[in-house]
């Protein structure tokens, strides 16, 4: 499944500056309370919370305290209350009227990865967060968490508490749980991350805008899915080993939680199977220097085709020797080879044509394959050439040897298939997705006298006589133009 939405911008270093809103920028919703902010934050720390009125006054004011004392540009902490029974919405309201960098947002439905998709599609913050109200993550984890996302290295960023230099304090229960879910992840959808499931996470705002509507749960796989589908379409995930201690009052519900992510990883794995899920919109370009676009001498694609190819193929041919030497079995040399390589040219092209070149649908696959069987009886030639030189020279050959002439004969042929597939059968692959638009230059968010934050505690006086270009929103959150 294509689209038409482009690829994703370069990732920008975000700048220490800050100035009065963008006039595009989106004031906040009606339904968040609290006083209305002078400055748009950078980072924007989402609290998802149900039922919570004993631990929220006092989780809040410590991150609050933490990010005063330590984080370097303007921040907002957001309460997002999914439907609380509770005292805990009129505490929040009460942490919102208090503290000006803490907003509460009402839900009347439950589910975390519901509030998060929803505070986190309403922020105009560039750089968007998340942590459990427990704090079970050291808070000195939190500006390395975001660092990479703030210089633009990478689009989404996780603790891990599954790396080797983490230090956890929990019950084997629960560590049993959260290996064997990582184990399942990582065989059934190949996930290369270490830690879906912890609650310490951060993502770029402009990343969220597209990557959030494709996600579908809810619920706690919120998470790995939005981490799966980052991954599949090459987005960048930085892990950062946290120090972590387990809630023992955890309401969550271990049974009923772990059949959900089950069930998630078998729709996600059936959408990625199926090419149901449109990955291309995630796609950055290769690199924020103009020079990286000027790269000569090297196709578009090349290198990830290859690669799809070079999978593909080594499948393919693994398959055909299996088939061959069971055809063998009955038939002549010849009979047999025929026949090993019409099976797996069958297979060969509709999973290059799926894999490797990204052709989707029904549209033109008879013809592909129709074209796929002349480069089958290219290689058929080969081949069969290839035997019939082996018995011209020796007339009774061993089959390890016709082995060893077949296994030679098909890596010329593989060489010639994959020119082939590029050129003739798949030369464009799937439509390319348009360059994005150039927006006109904006003008100036503030003048030069606005105020500098640099790493000193925000809201602190932190100004300064320099006078570079003011941090201005808008370049990092196209959601203020929809």
């Amino acid at each position: 499944m294509d689209t038409n939405l482009g690829e994703l911008p370069a990732r920008r270093h975000l700048p220490a500056r800050a100035a009065e809103p963008h006039p595009v920028a989106r004031e906040a919703p009606s339904h968040r309370a609290g006083p209305a902010r002078p400055v748009p934050p950078v980072l924007d720390v989402v609290v998802p919370v149900y039922n919570e009125e004993d631990d929220l006054e006092r989780c809040v004011r410590r991150l609050h305290a933490h990010l005063t004392a330590t984080f370097p540009y303007p921040f907002r902490i957001t309460v997002a209350d999914n439907a609380s029974t509770d005292r805990t919405a009129q505490v929040a309201a009460a942490l919102a009227a208090e503290l000006p960098e803490v907003e509460s947002f009402r839900l009347e439905q439950k589910g975390r990865g519901r509030a998060l998709r929803t505070v986190w599609t309403a922020s105009e913050a560039p750089v968007l967060a998340y942590m459990d109200v427990d704090l079970s993550t050291d808070l000195n984890a939190l500006l390395p968490l975001v660092a990479p996302l703030i210089s633009g290295h990478s689009d989404l960023a996780i603790g891990s508490r599954l790396a080797r230099s983490s230090r956890v304090v929990r019950g084997a229960k629960r560590e049993v749980i959260s290996r064997v879910y990582n184990l399942i992840l990582r065989g059934s959808l190949a996930a290369r991350f270490s830690d879906a499931q912890c609650g310490f996470k951060a993502i770029r705002g402009d990343v969220a805008e597209r990557l959030l509507p494709m996600v579908e749960d809810t619920g706690w796989f919120f998470d790995t899915e939005m981490l799966v589908l980052a991954e599949r379409a090459g987005l960048r995930i930085h892990e950062v080993p946290v120090d972590w201690v387990d809630d023992p009052d955890s309401s969550v519900d271990l049974v009923r939680t772990a059949t959900d992510d089950l069930r998630g990883v078998w729709r996600v794995g059936r959408a990625l199977a199926t090419g149901q899920l449109a990955l291309d919109r995630l796609r950055r370009p290769f690199g924020d220097d103009p020079r990286d676009r000027e790269l000569s001498g090297v196709p578009a694609g090349l290198a990830r085709q290859l690669v799809g190819f070079s999978a593909v193929g080594a499948f393919s041919t693994l398959a055909y020797l299996l088939l061959f030497f069971l055809f063998r079995l009955g038939l002549g040399a010849q009979l047999a080879n025929a026949l090993a390589l019409l099976v797996s040219a069958f297979a060969n092209t509709a999973a290059n044509r799926r894999l490797t070149f990204g052709v989707r649908g029904r549209d033109r696959a008879v013809r592909h394959q129709a074209q796929g069987l002349v480069v089958f009886a290219i290689g058929l030639a080969l081949t069969s050439g290839s035997l019939a030189a082996l018995h011209a020279a020796t007339p009774h050959p061993g089959h390890s040897t016709e082995l060893a002439v077949l296994i030679a004969a098909n890596l010329a042929a593989t060489v010639l298939r994959f020119l082939l597939f590029r050129a003739w059968l798949f030369p464009g692959g799937s439509p390319p997705a348009p360059a994005p638009r150039e927006e006109p230059a904006r003008p100036e968010a503030a003048s030069p006298s606005a105020p500098v934050y640099t790493a000193g505690p925000y809201g602190a006086g932190a100004g300064s006589a320099q006078e570079p270009t003011p941090y201005d929103p808008a370049p990092y959150d196209n959601r203020s133009a929809r």
